[in-house]
């Protein structure tokens, strides 16, 4: 909460709250009529800044946007490679904008784009107009593209950014497909039981009311629970779906409940090995980006905790950064910290030795990626076997409890 209100304060100091989008039309130098949009905090800001620039404007209104759709990571990836085409291309930089932000089909990233065109076409840094929306462009983002404008290579840093948040945006779908397959069988699984319970096995219990006999211990067990679930049922569906939103929301934003969860994860049988390789390959494929863009290591260090995406890795990246900075080599550091195997560790000791440190970290992130590939593929292969055994027994048990008075009507008859 202290967090979110210290963002909250700096951005309304930065004034960024403030600004809003106008849509202007004035008159050039020349007398040639000329229209534009410009983001600036008011009225006589834009009126200023255009007169600056010899224009003389006749109409400014305030543009109001329909909301779009929420800018996802895909989008801002999707951005930085067509940026980083169209700049290699040799298409200038405020052409780019225009033609990614007018193709674009999500309203709110257009916008977006627009903002930050706006900014740089009154004379700001493309690095400190991406700075403006820190929800969309991390401090790793913007510390290579202010790397690439200073060394004249920003077309070369857009390509390696696009590159990276490509494998970055890849990793974590592979990671979301593995959990999502299993939790969604679970959840309908859940849902079918429920309704069997809610609404089959009383039809029947009714049924077998007439039967005067008695009836088996699995069909007077599972009567029992169908009783529990016809009367408590918006219990057990409040408290399921209670607990479960809780629980997601405690996640987002509590920190230690992150933490907690975070070492829980890397714990976790099957699905914690992967999260270990995914999180080593996105901590060395950062680290490679960032070294490799000629940021020093020490200030690489500050943006490669958090894209790892744990806190465990976090607490490692901020202890091996403080070391590090005191003298100690890269690779004893990462030693003392006791999360990367011996295979890391050792090629980061031949990239120390040899100056090819980029490169092998580069080497170890695609070691690691084509190990999430192959834990993804087996584990979902090995899912799929355990969750219809899981069905089967509880559906097919559930059936099976239902039609035992049948079966035991049926022998008594023959």
């Amino acid at each position: 909460m202290a967090t979110n209100l210290a963002k909250s304060a700096k951005s309304a100091k930065s004034g960024q709250i403030k600004e809003h989008l106008y849509a202007w039309e004035g008159k050039d130098k020349y007398g040639k009529v000329v229209r534009g949009e410009t983001r600036a905090g008011g009225e006589a800001i834009v009126n200023a800044t255009l007169r600056r620039q010899g224009i003389l404007v006749t109409k400014l209104k305030k543009k109001s946007y329909t909301s779009g759709q929420k800018i996802t990571d895909k989008d801002i990836t999707l951005f930085t490679r067509q940026l980083a085409t169209m700049m290699k291309a040799g298409v200038p930089l405020l052409q780019s904008f225009d033609i990614v932000s007018k193709g674009h089909s999500n309203p709110s990233v257009s916008k977006l784009l627009q903002d930050i065109r706006g900014d740089v076409e009154t004379g700001t840094s493309l690095n400190a107009a991406f700075r403006k929306f820190p929800l969309y462009f991390d401090p790793l983002f913007c510390n290579l593209v202010g790397a690439g404008e200073q060394a004249g290579i920003l077309e070369d840093l857009l390509t390696r950014l696009a590159i990276y948040k490509e494998k970055t945006l890849a990793i974590k779908a592979k990671i979301k497909s593995a959990l999502t397959y299993p939790i969604a069988i679970l959840s309908i699984a859940f849902l079918v039981t429920a309704v069997i319970m809610i609404w089959v096995v009383p039809a029947f219990k009714q049924a077998f009311s007439s039967f005067g006999a008695e009836l088996p211990a699995p069909t007077l067990f599972v009567m029992s629970i169908s009783d529990f679930f016809v009367q408590y049922w918006y219990l057990i569906f409040g408290i399921t779906f209670g607990s479960i939103y809780f629980f997601f929301q405690t996640w987002r934003r509590s920190l230690q409940m992150q933490r907690t969860m975070d070492r829980l994860l890397l714990q976790a049988p099957i699905f914690g090995a992967v999260i270990r390789k995914a999180t080593i390959a996105r901590w060395t494929r950062t680290l490679a980006t960032m070294f490799s863009a000629g940021v020093p290591l020490v200030e690489s260090l500050d943006s490669v905790g958090g894209a790892s995406g744990n806190a465990v890795y976090l607490d490692a990246t901020i202890k091996i950064q403080t070391e590090v900075s005191t003298g100690t080599s890269l690779t004893v550091a990462m030693q003392n910290s006791n999360v990367f195997p011996s295979m890391v560790t050792q090629m980061v000791a031949i990239g120390e030795e040899s100056g090819a440190l980029d490169s092998m970290l580069g080497k170890v992130a695609d070691f690691y990626e084509e190990e999430v590939d192959e834990a993804v593929a087996a584990m979902s292969s090995l899912m799929e076997p355990i969750i219809m055994v899981i069905l089967g027994v509880v559906i097919g048990g559930l059936v099976v409890a239902m039609y035992l008075p049948i079966f035991k009507m049926g022998s008594v008859a023959g």
